[in-house]
């Protein structure tokens, strides 16, 4: 994506007051100084001290120039827009995330849809015929960007949806979290400015952490998804090169976008010339009958990295994903080659294989239908047991409930207890890089509905009611 001249030379200065070059209180270089310095024009070197002049940074005197402002602080920004220079968050995700793994375990913590729901004796099939008729040449032929059928199905579904991708501009990922950090990479370098939601699937949180980058959390709620003015004021405090985001079906809240919504958030991106990350993997997972539209479907679609995968709605053991790239294709294919070469080639072909035959879709139909029926049964379950003042968000589609318990309860002690009874939950300290949503939890809804589930969610239930009367008791004392 180019930036304008006088955004660059703004972040070349906001860098150096950063780095103590140019210190609070003091003088700038006038903006002739400025424009023999750098072969700008004075409109241009203008423009740049008047944008950092309107983030707080620096402040004009009449008749004096322009001075590096007395705190170096950005303006004042809403409480609940949470800066974060450094993301810590591997080690506690891992360890929430491996604790889980025991088969025994009761999964409302997983991140994975129940694996039964799925076509394993025709993506079998699929797989053993691939290996059958795979060419000496196959490794090669299916380099990045991916299988041409296979990204020529994904294209066509993109058409039904009225959106204009070509197959050319899609790279075939391992999953969709290497399709989002293949992403992450091109539009950003170390130290670069990240706005995220909060709270934020942790995949993000990590995905930062690797890339050694800087968040600003956009607060969101369950209802209408992201707070787009808290957006605005992050663009105009801080240097943001990407916003990386899920539009449909958000996790963990399960917010989707109205249309108008989405196509505010797109104008602010690209007036302001940031690049956008789309997170789309729940898309397929709507309960209403009507698929909603991706941040995609807008006419700034050559600059929006939109990323799904079928993990989610067809083989979640594949692990196949990719990324409708847009301008920046050429460039995913070349970081691509550099890091895990390819997606495995056997299962491209299998999956190619699968969707040339058809019944995707009559299988996507049966998947929501069962999804829509396990999440309205776990939900009434929820507010028919959990203690007075729990609330419980009500997606249109995915499989996860964002449950709140109260600002006093903490959860990640109900995960601990929950784990004990053979029981894991997904602790709302997994979404954020603060204990802001130390009172939440976030539950898998896919897995079969029957006794064991409704046994494990009536003890974590008891378990939240203990924890509550123990709170309420301490608080009397």
């Amino acid at each position: 994506m180019t930036v304008t001249r006088y955004k660059q030379l703004a972040q070349t200065l906001r860098r150096q007051i950063e780095a103590q070059v140019w210190l609070p209180t003091e003088k700038l270089p006038s903006l002739r100084e400025s424009s023999r310095q750098s072969g700008l024009s004075l409109m241009t070197v203008l423009q740049a001290y008047q944008l950092l002049e309107s983030q707080g940074v620096i402040v004009s005197r009449p008749q004096s120039g322009y001075y590096v402002a007395a705190c170096e602080t950005p303006r004042e920004i809403p409480q609940l827009l949470h800066a974060a220079e450094k993301i810590d968050v591997n080690d506690a995700i891992f360890d929430i995330l491996k604790a889980g793994q025991d088969p025994d375990i009761v999964p409302f913590g997983s991140a994975f849809p129940d694996p039964t729901l799925f076509p394993q004796p025709g993506l079998a099939r699929a797989l053993a015929s691939a290996v059958r008729r795979m060419s000496p040449h196959s490794a090669i032929a299916n380099l990045p960007p991916g299988n041409e059928e296979l990204r020529r199905n994904i294209a066509q579904r993109y058409a039904q949806q009225g959106i204009d991708v070509t197959p050319d501009e899609i790279v075939i990922t391992s999953g969709a979290m290497e399709s989002l950090g293949l992403s992450l990479q091109v539009v950003t370098q170390p130290g670069d400015w990240v706005a995220i939601e909060s709270p934020a699937f942790y995949g993000v949180l990590q995905a930062i952490e690797r890339r050694k980058l800087k968040a600003v959390a956009i607060p969101m709620d369950t209802q209408h998804g992201i707070d787009l003015q808290a957006l605005k004021q992050a663009i105009a405090t801080y240097p943001i090169k990407a916003c990386w985001l899920m539009s449909n079906f958000q996790n963990p809240l399960g917010s989707t976008l109205a249309e108008e919504k989405k196509q505010q958030l797109v104008e602010i991106l690209q007036e302001n010339e940031v690049a956008l990350i789309e997170d789309d993997v729940y898309a397929e997972l709507y309960f209403n009958g009507e698929r909603p539209v991706p941040l995609k479907m807008s006419s700034y679609r050559q600059q929006i990295l939109h990323c799904s995968s079928f993990s989610k709605c067809l083989a979640p053991g594949f692990r196949v994903g990719w990324v409708a790239a847009g301008a920046y294709a050429s460039r995913i294919q070349r970081l691509q080659l550099m890091s895990t070469l390819s997606a495995s080639v056997p299962i491209q072909l299998a999956l190619a294989d699968f969707l040339h035959q058809g019944g995707y879709d009559a299988h996507l139909k049966r998947l929501r239908r069962q999804l829509e029926l396990r999440q309205t049964a776990m939900r009434n379950m929820i507010i028919k047991s959990f203690p007075v003042g729990t609330t419980v968000s009500q997606p249109k589609g995915g499989y996860f409930l964002w449950v709140n318990l109260g600002e006093n309860i903490d959860a990640t002690k109900i995960y601990q207890l929950a784990l004990g009874q053979g029981i894991s939950v997904a602790p709302g300290t997994m979404f954020a890089v603060d204990d802001r949503y130390r009172h939440c939890l976030r539950l898998n809804t896919s897995f079969e509905w029957n006794t064991r589930a409704e046994k494990a969610l009536l003890t974590l239930a008891s378990l939240v009611h203990s924890e509550k009367s123990r709170k309420k008791q301490s608080s009397t004392l």
